[in-house]
């Protein structure tokens, strides 16, 4: 990538020490949990970060990166892809249904299926792209009406209906708890969602808590801020 004014970091911004305190954080969590630290995945959430803080990233040897927007990704990542073949792409934050074919087509992963028309979108997508993302039902586990997701009490029958009526591979379960909760109990219920579906993968946990993710069995946790920095 070429040096441009938006890539200057200010004030200085040491990815790898940034990175690695974040991996022996996880690798302690997860040890203090009588867990494998190499069980959990860490997704560095780089949505709206500038492009010098995203290659200094990537520099430190991080290939797994979670998006929230199918439009900001497709500017930042094809390039990137073609130099670093490695790369993984989660998409973690809302998904129209008129973007799912550009969805299918950039992302390995998509994390935050929460209806009914985004399935039947997704499934169309991936049928006519030949290969579908893995998929991630994300759960509204506070049920904020301002949030996204399937309601606990439908998550059940939604994992259902994507499975066997839309043949999506879902793999697992994602929630964002609500900021002025504890969010292991939220934790603890995205867990005991997935345990009775059969799905391995639990997405939670972010800067401020990830830690107690792990402790509740989270696979992948979203990491923005404890590892870019804060967003100007």
């Amino acid at each position: 990538m070429s040096a441009s004014a938006d890539s200057a970091i200010d004030p200085p911004f040491d990815a790898a020490a940034a990175r690695q305190t974040v991996l022996e954080r996880i690798a302690g969590a997860a040890r203090k949990a009588g867990r494998d630290p190499g069980e959990i995945a860490l997704v560095a959430v780089s949505k709206q970060q500038p492009d010098g803080r995203i290659d200094a990233v990537l520099a430190a040897g991080q290939r797994l990166f979670g998006e929230n927007r199918v439009q900001e990704a497709q500017a930042r990542w094809p390039k990137r892809r073609r130099v670093h073949p490695d790369l993984h792409l989660r998409l973690i934050g809302p998904l129209q249904t008129n973007k799912a074919p550009d969805a299918v087509a950039l992302f390995d992963a998509i994390d935050s299926l929460d209806r009914e028309k985004l399935a039947r979108a997704l499934a169309d997508a991936a049928q006519k792209a030949g290969r579908c993302p893995d998929i991630l039902i994300q759960v509204n586990t506070g049920a904020e009406p301002q949030k996204a997701g399937v309601l606990p009490q439908d998550a059940d029958a939604f994992i259902q209906i994507a499975r066997e009526t839309f043949a999506l591979p879902v793999r697992g379960l994602m929630c964002i708890p609500p900021v002025n909760e504890e969010p292991a109990m939220h934790f603890a219920l995205l867990a005991k969602i997935a345990a009775r579906n059969g799905l391995a993968e639990l997405s939670m946990g972010m800067s401020g808590d990830y830690e107690t993710a792990v402790r509740f069995g989270a696979t992948q946790v979203r990491v923005g801020s404890a590892l870019f920095g804060a967003r100007a």
